[in-house]
Order: C-alpha cells, then structure tokens, then sequence
C-alpha cells in the first residue's frame, strides 16, 4: 500500500503509542494524516464514528484508541474496560465496511492470550484457553476485533489486518500510578523515593512472573510496516522476543534511576499472567518487522525522558 498518497485516520493518535505512528507515517512522505480528538469523536458512540468517515473520508484506519491501564486498573474497571474497547473497535470496522475502507489496521493485545499459553507465545495458540483473569475483559473485548477481521474479509472482501502487540514502553508512557503499567509505575516509584528520601519502595507481587517489553518506537515502525505490507486476517505478533521477569526488572530500574533503598514486595497482590513471551518470526516472515533497540538502551531513554521532561532534572 502506497502510504504517501493516502489519507489515514490514526485513532489514538494523540496519545503514547499513536504519536510515534504519526511520526513514523509523516517520516515515510504521508501528508494527509488525521488525529481524532476524544473531545470531538467519542469513538464509542456510533454516531462519531460515523463523523470520522464523513468528515476525513480516510482511505485507511489505524485503529489505536484504546481504554488501557495496569492490573489495579483492569480489576477496578471490568465492566467499562470491555465495553468501550468493543464497541470502539466493532463500529469503526463495520463504518469502515459501509464506508468502503481500502484498509483497516485493529490493534489487539497480550492480554488475549490464554493464562497458560506455552512460551513463547505463538499466533496459533490464541484460542487455546482463557485470559489471565485480571485482564480478561480488556483482552476479549479486544480479541473480537480478531474474529471481526477474519469473518469481515470472508463474507464481503475488507482488508482488514490484526496485530498484537507485546507490552511496550518508552517516551511519553503513562506514568499516572492509577493507570500506569509496571516500567513507568516502577520509574515514577524509585524517583518519588528519591527524592522524598524513602528507605524502601513497595513492588506488586512475588517478582516470579516475566514480561516482555517492546520500545514504543519499534511498535510503531511494526504498524506502519503491517499497514504497507500486510494483507491477510492472521493475527501476527509484534514484540522484541525475549522474556525478563518483574525481579530483574525491578533490579534494572533500580540501577538506572539510582535509588538506593529497599526493595519490598507486596505478595499479597497478583502477579496477574505467568510468564509472557512471543514468537514474533511471523511479523519477520510476513512484513519484515524486528525490533531495534535493546532493552537497557530503551529503558535508559525512558527513564532520561521522564528526568527531563517530567520531573525537570
């Protein structure tokens, strides 16, 4: 797909994911990008979805948009967590469908997959199970989107693609402890500790469970390579391909941010899924996607951008 003569509405676009697409798509010559704003399309009501084709009349849709956040996040926000990434992503499909969208790019999500899925996580094994609880409503909602492509591109030929990307991380994450996910939580908690002089910082869970990491800036050079590229309704990976668990982790951003105290793990609260890892050979296989940033390198430019920018040092 020629990029640089289509008009592409990046849903999310504003925020920590969709502005390095944004980026990455003005860098590759797109001149005609569109960002819709919550504030002017709420895209869980029909009706603002609808205005998005309308008023932009895009060719493609990168559909990033999403009601995110960590554990405590999903466990206090089932119900509202599942509705608004359903119907976000169901009606902008089926508008794109009516529109006659030349492509429609779904995000889906790790938390997808089954509870005990066999690392590393390969495409195939998406349905072999439930999701690890904590985040099942979230990663069903956003797995429909999978069965929504598939049976799109069967019955009326729309060129749909689904991707699912592994945790990322990187510049302009959320650091809200509300929300946040485990490396900017992590960050925000050491330099608080820092610089209140804290003896200790209080970690979720054992520290057992692994993780993989994806820098945002890989993520969004995966997306735009998918949207040029990729042209069938099998899911594919999108991740780094290595595993750390949440005590090396944690030890990590210890080292890179300085904080000198005690490490003091509250085992009472979930892990939440196991171990996560992908297989990302399909993503290599299919649209030449690998992921260019070592893990300390990208941590280490998370953690500057936060100094900088955030706390101003």
């Amino acid at each position: 797909m020629d990029l640089k003569s289509s008009k592409v509405a990046v849903t999310g676009g504003a925020g920590f994911l969709g502005s390095f697409v944004v980026e990455k798509l003005k860098k590759r010559g797109c001149k005609n990008v569109f960002v819709p704003r919550k504030s002017d399309y709420d895209l869980v009501e029909k009706e603002a979805c609808k205005r998005l084709y309308k008023d932009f009349n895009p060719d493609v849709v990168i559909h990033l948009a999403a009601r995110v956040g960590g554990i405590g996040a999903n466990r206090e926000n089932p119900g509202s967590f599942f509705y608004e990434n359903l119907m976000m992503g169901v009606q902008l499909m089926e508008e794109g469908r009516l529109h006659g969208l030349k492509k429609f790019v779904a995000l889906g999500t790790i938390c997808a997959y089954p509870k005990f899925t066999p690392v590393p996580f390969k495409e195939e094994n998406l349905w072999n199970g439930y999701p690890e609880d904590t985040n099942a409503p979230y990663g069903l909602a956003k797995k429909m989107l999978l069965v929504q492509s598939q049976s799109y591109r069967q019955q009326y030929g729309f060129n749909s693609i689904y991707l699912l990307p592994v945790n990322l991380y990187g510049p302009k994450d959320n650091f809200d402890p509300a929300s946040s996910h485990v490396i900017p939580a992590l960050i925000k908690k050491c330099f608080d500790a820092i610089k209140e002089s804290a003896p200790s910082i209080t970690v979720w869970g054992t520290g057992r469970a692994t993780r993989e990491f994806l820098y945002v800036e890989d993520a969004a050079e995966g997306i735009v390579l998918a949207t040029e590229r990729y042209e069938k309704s099998d899911p594919v990976n999108l991740g780094a391909g290595f595993e750390i668990s949440i005590k090396d982790l944690v030890t990590l951003i210890v080292r890179l941010t300085g904080f000198k105290g005690e490490i003091i793990w509250d085992a009472s609260k979930p892990d939440g899924q196991p171990r996560r890892c992908l297989d990302v050979s399909r993503a290599a296989q299919e649209f030449g996607f690998k992921a260019g940033t070592g893990f300390e390198e990208g941590l280490k430019k998370t953690i500057d951008w936060y100094r900088e920018f955030v706390i101003g040092l």
